[in-house]
C-alpha cells in the first residue's frame, strides 16, 4: 500500500516539533567533499554509502553526479561535477553554480571521508528504524491477521538494517569460458591449492582452506584449540608469506607472541614465560626473529568484538595489504553487539556463525573460528567428540564447510599408549570425504605436528 503522507509527520503530534529525523549534514558534506578530492577516497565511500542514505535532498543529487561521472570513468572535481549538474537541469536543485565549490571548501580533510561516510551510514540506518517503527505500529492498530502483520512487520525491520551485499549473479553461460579455463588448468595441474595448514595429511585431503570457507575447529578446554589456530596462521604468514589476521579474544597478544616464538625457534613456552631462556635458546630466538618480524601476520587482542567489528577490520587490511586468512580464536567469547537477553543466546550463537559465515563470503578467505565442545565427549567411552557436540548452537554444524575436531587419548588417560598423538578428526567436508588425521603433540614447543617430522 502506498501513500504521500510523509512518514515522519506520523510522529506523534506532541513530539513532532521536538524529534528530527536521524542526520548529520556537515557529515554528509564533508563525504561530497571528500570525493571530489580524493579518487581513493571516492572508492572507498562507494563501497560505505549511496544516494538514499544522504537526508539532505540537494546532497543525494550531489552524490548521483558523482557516481555518474564515476561510472563513466570520467574526472570529478567540483567543476566537472558542476557541468554535469548544469547539463542535467539540476543545479539549482542541488544548491546553485557554487555548490560543488562550497563543498569541497568546506572539507577538514579527505582522509576522513570514509569515516564520515560510516556516520552518513548510520544515520541512514537508524531513519530506517523510525521508519520501519512507524510502519510496524500502523499494523498494529490496523487490526489486521496477527501471523500476517507480524510477517509485514519483519519485512519492514529488515529492510531497514539489511547490509548491502555485492551482486554475484549472472546468466549461466556469462563466464562459461572462465570455467572451461579453469577446467583445464586443473587437468594440467590438478586441484588449485588453497591456503596451506601446514600439515600434510590435512592439506592432502582439503587441498588447503579456500576462500568462502568457514571451518570450525572445535575441543574441549586445553586439547590444543588454540595451538592448532596458531599453527595455520604460522603456516600461512611465516612459511608461506601470505597475510593473515589472528582474533584472540581469549589471549594477549604478547600470549599469542610468545607461542609464535616457541613454535619457532623452538624454545620451551615454559623457558619463554619464566624467564629462563638458555644461551642456546637465544640464539635460536635470534635465527628465527628476522622470518616472523617479516611475516604479514596482524594479531588483533581487542576484547569483546563482534562479528560486525571483526569483518570491517578484515575488509580493511584486505584493501591495505590483501587477507588470505582469519582465524577467530574464539567463538563463545564473541559478542553480538545486541541488546538480547542471555537466555536467547543459541538464537544469539546462531547469528554470528551465519554472519561468520557471510563474512567469509563476502571478503572470499578462509575464516577458521575456534570454538569449545559441550560435556558430551567425557560421557562416552571412548571420548571422542562428534559435531554435535558443538556446544550452544546445531546452527554452527550447519553453517560450516569443514568440522575439525580435536580428540587426544592422553588428555584422559595419561598412560595411553597414544601419548603425544593427536586426532584431528574431520567430521564434516562439504567438498570432500571426511577422515581421521592423527598429528603429533609438541605442546611444550607450543604446536602440533605431523608425525613424520617427530
Amino acid at each position: 500500500m502506498t501513500t504521500d503522507i510523509d512518514p515522519w509527520a506520523a510522529v506523534p503530534s506532541d513530539e513532532a516539533l521536538d524529534r528530527l529525523p536521524p542526520m548529520d549534514l556537515d557529515a554528509e558534506a564533508c563525504v561530497l567533499g571528500g570525493m571530489m578530492l580524493s579518487p581513493h577516497a571516492l572508492n572507498e565511500v562507494f563501497d560505505i554509502v549511496s544516494g538514499p542514505d544522504f537526508y539532505r535532498p540537494a546532497h543525494e543529487i550531489v552524490f548521483d553526479a558523482i557516481a555518474t561521472l564515476s561510472g563513466k570513468g570520467e574526472p570529478v572535481d567540483p567543476i566537472t561535477v558542476t557541468n554535469h549538474l548544469r547539463e542535467q537541469g539540476n543545479l539549482l536543485r542541488a544548491g546553485g553554480p557554487a555548490v560543488a565549490f562550497n563543498l569541497v571548501q568546506g572539507v577538514p580533510t579527505a582522509a576522513n571521508a570514509t569515516y564520515y561516510a560510516e556516520i552518513v551510514r548510520e544515520k541512514a540506518i537508524l531513519r530506517g528504524l523510525v521508519r520501519a517503527g512507524t510502519a510496524i505500529a500502523q499494523l498494529g492498530y490496523a487490526g489486521g491477521g496477527a501471523n500476517e502483520s507480524a510477517d509485514a512487520a519483519m519485512a519492514e525491520l529488515n529492510t531497514a538494517v539489511q547490509e548491502r551485499d555485492d551482486p554475484d549473479s549472472a546468466f549461466v553461460g556469462d563466464d562459461l569460458e572462465d570455467v572451461v579455463g579453469e577446467l583445464e588448468e586443473l587437468q594440467r595441474n590438478g586441484r588449485a591449492m588453497g591456503v596451506p595448514t601446514g600439515f600434510t595429511d590435512l592439506d592432502a585431503l582439503t587441498n588447503g582452506l579456500h576462500p568462502g570457507q568457514m571451518i570450525i575447529i572445535a575441543g574441549r578446554p586445553g586439547l590444543g584449540k588454540s595451538t592448532l589456530g596458531v599453527d595455520m596462521i604460522r603456516s600461512c604468514s611465516i612459511k608461506h608469506e601470505r597475510p593473515s589476521v589472528l582474533f584472540s579474544l581469549e589471549m594477549s597478544r604478547r600470549e599469542v607472541q610468545h607461542r609464535i616464538v616457541s613454535a619457532e625457534a623452538r624454545i620451551g613456552l615454559h623457558h619463554i614465560r619464566g624467564g629462563h631462556m638458555s644461551d642456546s635458546d637465544w640464539t635460536r630466538f635470534a635465527k628465527a626473529t628476522p622470518r616472523i618480524a617479516a611475516a604479514p601476520l596482524t594479531i588483533d587482542a581487542t576484547s569483546n568484538l563482534t562479528v560486525m567489528q571483526i569483518k570491517s577490520r578484515c575488509r580493511r587490511l584486505k584493501q591495505r595489504r590483501g587477507l588470505d586468512l582469519v582465524v577467530i580464536d574464539y567463538l563463545q567469547l564473541l559478542t553480538s553487539g545486541s541488546t538480547r537477553r542471555q537466555e536467547n543466546r543459541q538464537q544469539e550463537v546462531s547469528d554470528m556463525s551465519r554472519n561468520v559465515k557471510l563474512m567469509a563470503k563476502e571478503l572470499e578467505v578462509p575464516v577458521v573460528i575456534l570454538a569449545q565442545l559441550n560435556r558430551g565427549p567425557e560421557q562416552r567411552q571412548d571420548k571422542k567428540p562428534t559435531k554435535a557436540d558443538l556446544r550452544e548452537s546445531g546452527s554452527l554444524e550447519q553453517d560450516a564447510d569443514l568440522v575439525i575436531l580435536l580428540h587426544r587419548e592422553d588428555a584422559y588417560d595419561k598412560d595411553s599408549a597414544r601419548s603425544g598423538e593427536v586426532d584431528l578428526i574431520v567430521d564434516k567436508h562439504r567438498n570432500g570425504p571426511t577422515a581421521q588425521i592423527t598429528v603429533a603433540n609438541q605442546l611444550h614447543y607450543s604446536q602440533f605436528v605431523d608425525m613424520a617430522h617427530t
